[in-house]
């Protein structure tokens, strides 16, 4: 059977260190046609369970703990069934939204997760948040980013818990090192391609962005 990458938007409220920001989250559904694993379940657990069509959710994977990334997972895994899953270094982020419910799992560098016959590997890639994780499928030449590298620049790090030191590193390390016809599909906004942003690493750097 096919895999297959589905694209849902879905609309909510970011919150962190006492500020609210309005944001377009993008949810990331691979899979089959039985099967498949959700990545950032955000804002809007009946849209993405509706998106599923009837296919079992291995997995509710979150690539950090920024409330608006996690904020439908606890919904979407008593409907499914789903367990959650979430580096331990974001641990402190996640109670912050959910004190009542913790993540039914670890991820963890270099854990590999299947879905559908093919392989998610975990990347750690700190900065955003300490327990930031991309996910990597080469037989698909995608990596999800999460918040941690986006068309055109790393994710923020103004806030709590976050480093630009530390994003950099984890971009030019984890990230920068794959193929350069990598898919870089994102937390927020337009995709973009490995190659497309490697040669502008110097600038971000020079930017402190």
């Amino acid at each position: 059977m096919t895999v297959r990458i589905d694209h849902l938007v879905t609309s909510g409220t970011f919150a962190l260190d006492g500020g609210e920001w309005d944001v377009d989250n993008n949810v990331w559904i691979v899979g089959d046609d039985t099967e498949a694993i959700v990545i950032d379940a955000a804002h809007d657990a009946a849209a993405i369970e509706a998106a599923l069509g009837g296919r079992t959710l291995r997995a509710i994977i979150c690539t950090h703990a920024h409330n608006d990334h996690i904020d439908a997972a606890p919904a979407l895994a008593e409907a499914t069934g789903a367990p959650i899953l979430l580096h331990p270094a974001d641990l402190p982020l996640w109670l912050q939204t959910h004190p009542e419910r913790t993540p039914d799992g670890p991820l963890a560098d270099g854990q590999e997760l299947t879905v559908a016959g093919i392989t998610l590997k975990v990347l750690h890639t700190p900065g955003h948040a300490p327990g930031c994780v991309c996910l990597y499928a080469p037989e698909l030449g995608t990596v999800f980013t999460g918040d941690t590298l986006f068309q055109g620049g790393p994710g923020a790090t103004g806030r709590s818990f976050s480093s630009f030191p530390t994003i950099i590193d984890s971009i030019r390390d984890r990230l920068l090192t794959l193929p350069g016809d990598t898919k870089v599909r994102t937390g927020h906004g337009d995709p973009s391609t490995i190659g497309a942003e490697a040669p502008q690493l110097d600038d971000w750097i020079k930017r402190g962005h």
